[in-house]
């Protein structure tokens, strides 16, 4: 492992999710540790069910853990409130839904930019930066194209594109390829590695996809609540 990938980026200590209601109680995993290294590329697999992606919203500080800690650059993500968090997700760290979340009424440009324009960047720089990336991501002649006038997998693209603008230390990605058809599957599983390659930014994919998780530096099973190395 290189130096830049001996550097953890995001980190789990004895992660807990039971949900509770009423007398009920439903214990999703327990104790979880898990590393994510800068520049690398892991992916999450499981059976339909196993808490894949609760998991994965607990990384991404969606989601509050029952007990544990989670550790987003040195600092620990977990203990903040959510404005705090969602600061530092926005600093930090780039998310990609399996239903893109663009916001409709908006522009491919401005839905790219809007991250930016939380950070109060300035309208110019932040529409700059979304173009540069819109154009990497193969959809500079779409910018002005509203998400209804878009395909699946060109929405997918925006939305990778939207996750790359602040130049995070990481991309978690909740099953970014299930909602497409076999071909724009391909592009877009095919554009986020590259860009990990490109850019160093380290990706966490959760997947239910064997092929896919076979392309990636490391695969970790969740299975009866704990993760195994696959």
């Amino acid at each position: 492992m290189s130096d830049e990938m001996n550097n953890i980026v995001l980190q789990a200590n004895s992660l807990e999710k039971t949900y509770r209601e009423g007398d009920m109680e439903t214990q999703v995993f327990s104790d979880i540790d898990f590393s994510l290294h800068a520049g690398e590329k892991v992916a999450i697999v499981g059976a339909s069910g196993s808490g894949k992606s609760t998991l994965l919203h607990l990384l991404a500080g969606l989601d509050e853990p029952t007990k544990g800690t989670v550790t987003l650059n040195g600092k620990v993500f977990s203990a903040e409130n959510d404005v705090k968090r969602g600061k530092l997700r926005n600093q930090y760290m780039g998310f990609v839904y399996q239903f893109h979340h663009l916001f409709s009424e908006l522009t491919a440009l401005e839905n790219v930019m809007m991250p930016l324009q939380v950070r109060r960047v300035s309208r110019k720089q932040a529409s700059k930066k979304a173009i540069d990336l819109l154009e990497k991501v193969g959809l500079k002649d779409r910018a002005q194209h509203k998400p209804s006038e878009l395909s699946g997998g060109e929405r997918q693209r925006v939305a990778i594109a939207r996750a790359l603008i602040t130049e995070p230390s990481c991309i978690l990605a909740d099953e970014p390829t299930g909602n497409l058809d076999f071909k724009s599957a391909d592009q877009v599983f095919e554009l986020l590695l590259k860009l990990n390659q490109e850019l160093g930014t380290a990706l966490l994919i959760v997947t239910h996809d064997r092929n896919l998780a076979a392309q990636m530096d490391r695969q970790v099973t969740l299975i009866d609540g704990h993760l195994t190395i696959s």
